[in-house]
Formats: C-alpha cells, sequence, structure tokens
C-alpha cells in the first residue's frame, strides 16, 4: 500500500512516494502503478526525438518478506530466461569476463563491483560481500555492513554508470535486513529483476552468516530507495495496454507468479537448462 498520503505528495517537487507490501509481486505493481499517478514529467537523456517525458518519483519500497508469494509478475518485460541469466550476473557473475569498456564492451558488472571491487592503490580487489558476511557474524548489530558500486575516477566519464549505489545489511533479532540505494531504476522494465536478484544476494548472505553464527538468520525485510523511479515515455504505449490494461482486467492471481507453482516451477528449470547451453558455448566460443 502507498504510505505517503495523496496531498503529501501533490505538494512535493519530486514526489517522495512511501510503498510497503508484504510479497515483491505485489510491491512492484505498487510502485509502478504510483510512478504513474504521481510522477512528474521529467525529460531524459536517452530520450528520442517526439518521445514523451517520463513520469518520474523519489521511491522508497518496503518488501516486508521478500520470500512471500506472488514473488513474480506477470508483466515483468522478458521471460524467465532473462530473470535467471541476471541473477547469475549478479550472484555468479558468469558474464564478468564482459566488462572491457575500451573495446566497447561492458564497462561494469555489478557482481564485479560487489565481489572484486577494484580500486587505485590497492594491490587486490576487495571482496565486499565477503567483508559484509564478516562484520555481521563479528557484531550482528554493526552499522558498518555495506558494499558500494560507484567508482567517482570511473564512473564520472561514463555513457552508462552504475545505478546501483549500495548495499546495507543489519541482523534485527534472527532476521536480516537489506536495503539498497539506487540512483536511477527504470520502473517498468528493469525494477523486479532488480529487486528479485537482489533479494536472492540477500538469501546468500542471509545463509552465510547463519553458517557461520551456528543459529538461523532468516531473510527480513528488503528496503529499495530509488532517487529516481521513472517509466519512459517511450514505453507509455505499451505501459498503457499491457499493465494499467491488466490491472483493470484481471485479477492479482491473474496478474501474478507464484514461484512454488509447479508450472513456473519447470519454467524456470527450463530457463536454467537454456542458459547453462549458452553458457558453455560462451565458454567454447570464448566469448
Amino acid at each position: 500500500m502507498i504510505v505517503t498520503s495523496r496531498s503529501a505528495l501533490r505538494g512535493m517537487t519530486l514526489p517522495h512516494v512511501q510503498v510497503v507490501s508484504r510479497s515483491l509481486g505485489r510491491g512492484w505493481e505498487e510502485a509502478v502503478k504510483a510512478c504513474w499517478d504521481y510522477g512528474v514529467r521529467i525529460p531524459t537523456q536517452y530520450d528520442q526525438d517526439g518521445d514523451p517525458c517520463s513520469r518520474d518519483i523519489a521511491l522508497s519500497l518496503t518488501i516486508l518478506d521478500p520470500f512471500a508469494q506472488p514473488r513474480l509478475h506477470r508483466d515483468m518485460p522478458g521471460g524467465f530466461e532473462d530473470l535467471e541469466i541476471y541473477r547469475r550476473e549478479v550472484l555468479d557473475g558468469v558474464h564478468d569476463h564482459w566488462v572491457d569498456s575500451e573495446s566497447g564492451k561492458w564497462q561494469y558488472t555489478y557482481h564485479e563491483r560487489l565481489f572484486a571491487f577494484s580500486c587505485p592503490g590497492l594491490d587486490e580487489p576487495v571482496d565486499q560481500i565477503e567483508y559484509v558476511i564478516n562484520a555481521l557474524v563479528e557484531a550482528p548489530h554493526t552499522r558498518r555492513a555495506q558494499a558500494t558500486t560507484w567508482k567517482p575516477w570511473e564512473d564520472a566519464g561514463i555513457d552508462d554508470p552504475a545505478c546501483l549505489q549500495s548495499f546495507w545489511f543489519r541482523i534485527v533479532g534472527d532476521r536480516l535486513v537489506m536495503r539498497c540505494r539506487i540512483r536511477s531504476n527504470d520502473a517498468y522494465k528493469a525494477a523486479l529483476m532488480n529487486i528479485y536478484a537482489f533479494t536472492e544476494l540477500q538469501k546468500l548472505v542471509a545463509e552465510r552468516v547463519s553458517e557461520r553464527l551456528g543459529r538461523l538468520i532468516r531473510v527480513g525485510q528488503y528496503d529499495h530507495i530509488a532517487d529516481s523511479f521513472h517509466i519512459y515515455g517511450s514505453y507509455f504505449e505499451e505501459f498503457t495496454k499491457r499493465f494499467l490494461g491488466n490491472l483493470k482486467k484481471k485479477t492479482v492471481a491473474e496478474r501474478t507468479y507464484r514461484t512454488d507453482d509447479p508450472d513456473v516451477i519447470q519454467w524456470m528449470t527450463d530457463a536454467s537448462k537454456m542458459i547453462d547451453a549458452k553458457l558453455e558455448h560462451e565458454r567454447a566460443t570464448g566469448r
């Protein structure tokens, strides 16, 4: 649900919307709808001639139980293969070898920034996630368990700098809370995929901390803080027909996916097998 009052939103230059939801599937839907309803019209650096201005809000989205159902949404652009390859890119670094800005390839990956952060003057890259785990094991209540992605000596001068800025972790009781700050977030075509992968990382950290502490640490709430949560003008026609149209015509169950549904499990299994084959081909061909 939207926590911020409508009257307060109308008085803001850039509306700051707070959304609280139990599940990812519903939370993403509510956040995107809020962006459409309350977003201010702002041009972007990616607009083409004739594109309408984007709709833009500052967002604070809290998912109370990131692994509650429904976890996914049927209006997520792309399919299960796109979702799984992105999860593997963030957690496993399956495309870290594509980072080579001088040759026109990727300029970074989140996995590289999180698990192998390099900096002038350092002899070895820093595994920030390992640091987070160690910090939480040493003092579960610490406020210092964070990882950052921004490299001002690099990112200020590139065409596509990192959107994700930082993760912050803390154990409250027996639950691992995770906060994400992202400077720019494509509400319709990226945010759900982002949050899905980021909460998988939250789960990974909780599991490793549990092993080290010798007690169960559960996945707690996830907070998604977006400085700019936007819907691009070039998407408006598709968005109104697909997303808004389905809001009017379909029930919540018809609009979302449960990841414990046998059909969804099978689709995700098939997607994983296809990705395994593609990654093997990449290794064989040296891509």
